[in-house]
């Protein structure tokens, strides 16, 4: 088992950056697939990217490619979401999660995932 803490949300304006950090407790964080899933008000939890116990596999969502990069550091215990280019529309509390994936496939599908940080507000002004 893992636990999760988010950091790095805030307030930015339009076309800003954020850096999100997870920070994951425990001696098993490189048998874990990663992904960050968020959610804004009245609507369902989207994924938003994943990556693979290596790194060296990474998934996006396509609301996000090109304008966000996951990232991990195993011998930290932490993986990374940098956002560049923020909309208005990815405000959404951000959460990261673990699926501890037999294959190593990045899944997109929350259920897949075991363990979920608290979330870190995110809200990108006009």
């Amino acid at each position: 088992q893992v636990q999760l803490v988010e950091s790095g949300g805030g307030l930015v304006q339009a076309g800003g950056s954020l850096r999100l950090s997870c920070t994951a407790s425990g001696r098993t964080f490189d048998r874990y697939v990663m992904g960050w899933f968020r959610q804004a008000p009245g609507k369902e939890r989207e994924f938003v990217s994943g990556i693979n116990k290596s790194g060296g596999n990474t998934q996006y969502a396509d609301s996000v490619k090109g304008r966000f990069t996951i990232s991990r550091d195993n011998a930290k215990n932490e993986v990374f979401l940098q956002m560049n280019s923020l909309k208005p529309e990815d405000t959404a509390v951000y959460y990261c999660a673990a699926e501890p994936a037999f294959l190593g496939v990045v899944a997109r599908n929350r259920v897949a995932y075991d363990y979920w940080g608290q979330g870190t507000q995110v809200t990108v002004s006009s």
